[in-house]
């Protein structure tokens, strides 16, 4: 998905490339602040982060797409409605607590939201409430309530970076993307390492532009840029309850072709996705798996899907071993459970741009092994290595590179394609997920 192959030597060049694309769009101020508090449901102390995106001027033109979990947070409860108001001036965000079906979750963001609209001078409906965290946990109302006029007073219109690092939990570094369309600009920042498998959005993703384009429009092409992106990565295929993408114009710049900045915004929602994944949690390879030939593209993204969630071969790949075995049984798996009268005859298919299976014959020999082995080593992004207490932890809080595990599958005549991208399952993700809460 990413347009370029960046590579860093440490983080100060990563944190140095970041302020080239981290200038925000005019009509816009970001703010953060933070403080600490104790969750009602762990007695311990924890910190919590507001970050606050402000308009110039409320805007009519935004859109916003959310989980399809079955059990949303109450943000989301609230952003499907925020959906048909008028007229949105402001977004805040928390990291920490997600308020997932906690007590009076939907009251409690509301009052926040009231409380942040009444020292901006905005309706409370047009304040869009956003949470990452914890599930089930309450967040701190009155704590949040507090710490508002602290967020709005360090509101600055340069660049958008605070926001990118406001928005982390587990996130190893920000993450921001943009591009320039003549006088207008499109910034985009997300937030996402672990429960990733997005229908419909990220974890949290948000993408402001001052090019102005009509609501009804901008729905439409988030639409778009979403299913190109968002909806073609998986971590560990799980869905967040907390899944959101938001995209908001200020309308400061006219005259810009929607064509133009419909190509525009897919390239920033598909970097961003392709970072999400990149710094998912314990990833120390992406995997990219390419398809054609199939029926349509639904089918293709499906069987992408399968194979960068199937465990053993995420394990195969976190350990360099190219054991393709794992990889042609993934592919099998998916076909005879979901499309048992497919053709399979016809399948090609590459790992690093080496054939290795054609005809229904694997094509492998020695020095293609090597080759493999190659290829996987040199997508890792660090080497696997347990601390001193025999825990693993990523040594590392910049992408050093963006090379990927290039995996290709030619499934037939079909016009469907697709390019799907997962990481591999690691040691780190396991230390991660068995302390998250800690």
């Amino acid at each position: 998905m990413a347009s370029t192959n960046l590579t860093f030597a440490n983080t100060a060049e990563h944190r140095a490339w970041l302020g080239t694309q981290s200038k925000l769009p005019g009509g816009f101020s970001v703010g953060t602040t933070a403080f600490a508090f104790t969750p009602v449901e762990a007695p311990k102390p924890s910190r919590m982060t507001l970050t606050l995106l402000k308009l110039d001027e409320p805007t009519s033109d935004f859109a916003a797409m959310f989980t399809q979990n079955a059990f949303p947070g109450a943000p989301v409860i609230i952003g499907r409605e925020r959906l048909g108001v008028p007229s949105l001036g402001a977004v805040i965000i928390n990291n920490k607590v997600s308020n997932v079906c906690a007590p009076r979750g939907v009251e409690s963001a509301e009052a926040v939201c009231a409380a942040l609209g009444a020292q901006l001078g905005l309706e409370p409906s047009q304040v869009l409430p956003s949470s990452t965290g914890v599930i089930g946990w309450q967040i701190p109302t009155a704590a949040m309530i507090a710490a508002l006029p602290a967020a709005a007073a360090s509101l600055q219109a340069d660049t958008i970076l605070p926001a990118a690092e406001g928005i982390m939990t587990t996130d190893l570094y920000p993450k921001i993307r943009s591009v320039q369309i003549g006088l207008g600009r499109i910034v985009g920042i997300v937030k996402g390492a672990g429960m990733v498998e997005p229908n419909l959005a990220t974890m949290l993703g948000f993408i402001l532009t001052d090019i102005a384009i009509p609501r009804e429009v901008l729905r439409a092409l988030l639409r778009d840029a979403v299913g190109t992106s968002f909806n073609r990565i998986s971590i560990d295929s799980d869905t967040s309850t907390s899944d959101t993408v938001a995209l908001i114009s200020s309308g400061k710049i006219t005259g810009i072709d929607p064509v133009e900045f419909a190509t525009g915004l897919r390239q920033v929602c598909q970097d961003l996705a392709e970072d999400v994944v990149r710094n998912g949690e314990g990833v120390r390879h992406v995997i990219r798996v390419s398809l054609s030939g199939a029926p349509d593209d639904a089918f293709a993204t499906r069987l992408g899907r399968a194979i960068v969630n199937a465990p053993l071969f995420k394990c195969a790949v976190a350990g360099n071993d190219p054991n393709v075995g794992r990889l042609v049984q993934a592919i099998g798996r998916h076909l005879g459970h979901n499309a048992p009268a497919f053709d399979v005859s016809g399948t090609r298919i590459t790992i690093g741009g080496l054939l290795i299976f054609n005809d229904g014959i694997f094509n492998l020999d020695p020095a293609k092994e090597i080759a493999l082995t190659d290829h996987f080593r040199a997508a890792e992004l660090y080497a696997s290595a347990p601390d001193a207490g025999g825990v693993f932890h990523a040594p590392v809080d910049y992408p050093p590179h963006e090379k990927s595990v290039e995996i290709g599958i030619h499934l037939g005549d079909g016009p469907g394609a697709a390019t799907v991208l997962g990481g591999d399952l690691t040691h780190e993700y396991v230390t991660e997920n068995a302390d998250y809460r800690s």
